[in-house]
Parts: structure tokens; sequence; C-alpha cells
């Protein structure tokens, strides 16, 4: 038997492609920048055949890299951005729409309506999510009022609606199979995530035909295979998660009590809380981390629209780097006796706050602020925004401010010892960095692998996990105390910019 996975891992700005061997090392891997689109501000689009296109090459290319063939590959993963939404015609496999990303706000007057009208109590009691732009439901209401005729062919059964996953395994089988797995179907406003069935009143709710969605499966199941024309030959896919979970999957925290953050463009941040399904008192969401053997394990998510993309700001926006490995060093360099901070609400305010209408400002300038000050702001306001996720979810679920929990963390701004030693100063907790930083493609090779035979039961891959770098707080309480203070005022001061407040 082979006992190679394939794993595909599309996100925001890039798709990736990474061939692991049995123990997880990696044989080959590629990746392929696509354009982004910005028509309006606060929208963000993909083009579909962008996504497919960036994704189809780099898996040729990481099985040529590797000198492989389909017959070596066991099985195939899929990770993706989740909550963008793509709208199809079931015949011709076009998009009717340009995908709508995850960051879009263009949503935001439909969700008002809804909390207005009263909904969001009942959307959330079924889905764990509150009501906001963010998610997938939303997104397929305004592409259906939008695109001409939209409405009526999805009504005839002729669209469907799926996340970049669905989108993707349709066009790997040959619009064969048109499936999600439970964790990409637990960010869609559509989803009742206690009974495990998309919700005939949600979906009434946002005029959805049940038509358009994709069946829902566990996270490492039988999702069809490849055509073989594509990859030289039929390849199973076996394992399918959002890529936050995926993470979660990765970082091997199959154990309630045990966090991981990813900082990529965003940051997310998820607690699992086992069987428990923990209703949120401080605005995070519910949602499902894993689906195996039909059991859900569930996870107490915070999500932070602006992580990495702010340093990418520094280096695009500003022109004050030109690379992100140069922001440590200059925050390193800024004056200390300046108390600037960074707001990042370039596309609103996500968890704790929740608010789609502010945008970011920067705080405390004075005459002498410079680049260093700026960068230091910037890599502070992760580390705040985080600080909010940890404080909210010991409040929901006391089991974790119980059990001391270590913050396992991984994406691009990890390999910033800097930011790391920053957070676990303002956290007041251990931070971990594992040896393996793929973390969200190895939960994705980890469900195929898991499906396909070649990696074992949960809690036996939990004891490969391995420690890099243990950060651990060194900063004094009246420090830190005085910093969050001034977090907190500079969060206050902006949502009292917000004309609806």
């Amino acid at each position: 038997m082979t006992s190679h996975i394939l794993a595909i891992d599309q996100g925001t700005t890039s798709s990736r492609a990474i061939v692991f061997r049995a123990d997880l090392s990696i044989a080959a891997q590629a990746q392929q920048e696509f354009p982004q689109h910005f028509p309006a501000s606060g929208w963000v689009e993909h083009e579909p055949d962008d996504i497919w296109a960036s994704t189809l090459a780099t898996c040729r290319a990481a099985l040529a890299q590797a000198g492989l063939v389909a017959s070596d590959i066991a099985a195939i993963g899929i990770t993706n951005q989740r909550e963008t939404t793509v709208v199809w015609d079931r015949a011709t496999g076009q998009a009717v729409h340009r995908a709508i990303v995850w960051q879009d706000r263009r949503t935001a007057d439909i969700c008002a309506r809804l909390k207005a009208e009263g909904h969001e109590p009942l959307v959330t009691a079924r889905t764990g999510l509150i009501v906001d732009p963010y998610f997938s439901g939303t997104k397929v209401a305004w592409i259906l009022d939008h695109v001409p005729g939209a409405r009526e062919r999805a009504a005839r059964g002729d669209l469907l609606f799926g996340t970049v996953d669905s989108y993707l395994l349709w066009r790997l089988t040959g619009g064969r199979v048109h499936a999600t797995d439970a964790t990409n179907a637990s960010r869609t406003l559509l989803f009742n995530i206690h009974t495990g069935a998309w919700d005939d009143d949600l979906l009434a709710l946002l005029r959805v035909p049940r038509s358009m969605l994709p069946q829902v499966r566990d996270s490492s199941a039988e999702f069809g295979e490849t055509t073989p024309d594509l990859l030289g030959g039929a390849i199973a896919i076996r394992g399918i998660a959002g890529d936050q979970q995926a993470a979660t999957i990765g970082q091997a925290c199959f154990a309630p009590g045990m966090m991981k953050s990813t900082y990529g463009t965003g940051c997310f941040a998820l607690l699992n809380t086992g069987t428990t399904a923990v209703t949120s008192k401080n605005k995070l969401l519910t949602t499902i981390a894993y689906q195996l053997n039909g059991q859900r394990t569930y996870a107490l998510e915070g999500s932070i629209f602006v992580a990495g993309s702010a340093v990418q700001w520094l280096r695009d926006g500003l022109g004050l780097i030109r690379h992100a490995a140069e922001t440590g060093p200059l925050a390193d360099a800024h004056d200390a006796t300046q108390a600037v901070y960074l707001v990042p609400a370039f596309v609103g305010l996500g968890a704790p706050y929740w608010n789609p209408r502010v945008r970011g400002a920067l705080f405390g300038l004075t005459r002498n602020t410079g680049p260093a000050e700026i960068a230091h702001a910037v890599l502070e306001s992760v580390c705040y925004q985080t600080v909010d996720l940890w404080a909210a979810m010991r409040a929901d679920w006391p089991e974790a401010a119980a059990a001391r929990t270590v913050l396992r963390v991984d994406g691009g701004m990890t390999a910033s010892d800097w930011t790391l030693q920053r957070l676990a100063d303002l956290i007041d907790a251990p931070v971990d960095r594992p040896v393996i930083q793929e973390t969200t493609a190895v939960g994705a090779a980890y469900l195929a692998g898991l499906g396909a035979g070649v990696y074992p039961e949960p809690m036996r891959f939990a004891d490969s996990w391995r420690l890099e770098r243990r950060f651990k707080p060194a900063m004094s309480e009246a420090t830190r105390a005085r910093k969050l203070a001034g977090w907190a005022l500079a969060v206050r001061g902006l949502l009292a910019s917000d004309p609806e407040a």
C-alpha cells in the first residue's frame, strides 16, 4: 500500500499542494498566488477559475517535484479558506459571479436587517454563529439577489452553492460529487450544529433553496475520486476540513481544553470543548472542530480579521519594510516612551466586538512617531487581539481557565520570535511553536491518511506532535496591565467612531 498523501491547502492569497510521507515529513510542495479583486470599499472577490487553476497547477507541480504519479498517492485531503462563497451552474460548472471572500463586508445591510427583525437569537441557537457578513449564508443570498435570473435558476435546481472545498471537490471529481464536511457546513449560517443537518428555517430566512446545498459528511470520509485526466490517474479524496479546523487537527488539539491560534492573513483561535457545544456569552463562535465516525467535537472560536495582512500593509501600503522579516527588528528599535496603538479594523472588527462598520485607526501618535513605532504597534495589535479572545474564552468556559491552557501557534507570523515572546508576555501564558509549521496542511493530510489507513487514530497521532520552542511570559504585571489598559482605551475610542453607535 502506498503511503504518500497529497494535501491541498487552498488559502486566501495562494493555493498550495504538499506531498506528505507516512511519517508526515514533506516530500514536495508547490505554491501559486492568484489575484485579489477589490471592486468596492469592503468588497473582496476571487475568480473561481483562478482558485481552480492554481490548485490544479500546484498539485501537478508537487507530484512532479516528488517524482510520484497518481498511483503513488493513497489519498487527497483538502483544506480551504472558509466562508468564501461560490455559486455555479450545475450543468456547465460556470460560476455565476466571482467568489465572495470571507473578508467581504458587502452584506452588512442584510445582517443589520436580520438583527433588527429579531432573527439573531434563532440563528445563534441553531448555528453557534452570530449574524455577520463574515459567513456564507448572506453571501449566497446577495448573489441570488444581484445576479440577473439567479433566483429563478436556483429555484429550478440549476445552481449549486459551496464553500471552496465543495467547489474544488466538484471540479476534481468532474462534477460527480457535490459534498462538504461538517466543519465547513458549520460556517454557513445554514447548518444546525446540534442536529448535524441543514436547517429549513434558516434556509427559508435567507431564501436559499435546499437543492443548491452540498451533502455533509464526516471530516474523514469517502469524497469520491479525481477524474483520471487531471493528475494522471484516479486518486481517492478522503479528507476535508476548513483551514482553522484543519490547523486544530494538525496541532493535535484533540483533548478538551487544548487551544491553537493560527496567524495568517487573519488570526483564528480555537479552543476544544469536546462534545459540549458551549454557548458564548462574549461574542465568540461555537463551531464544529471536526467530525469523525459521526461524532461531532465542538470548539469555541475567536476570529480576528487582520493579522498578517497588517504586516502586508506595512510593506505594500506604507512602504516601511521590504520583507516581513524586517518587522521584528524594526519594532525592537521603537521609542519605549511612546504608547502607539493600532486597532487594525481595516475590514471592521471581528471577535469579540463584531462591528463591520468601524475602520482602522492609530492612537497615541506624536511628532516623533516613525516607522519603528508603527511597526511595533502593528505586531502588538495582533497580540492584543489574541488577548481579547483568550479572555473571552476563559470567561465562557471556566474549565479552560482552570486548565491553565498552553497556546499552540502556527502560521506565517509565528516565524517572528519577537511576536511570540510579546504574545506570551501579554496573555501571561506559555506559547508553543511546533516543529512542523505546516499545521493546516498536516491536518488535511491527517484526515485523508486516517481514512486511507496511512495514519493512526487521533490520540496516537497526538503523541507525534513535537515542540520546536516554548515562549514563556517575562513581562512584569505592572507593564502588562498598563499596556492592556491602553489597548482597551484605543478600542473604545475606535468603537465610539461607529456612526450607528
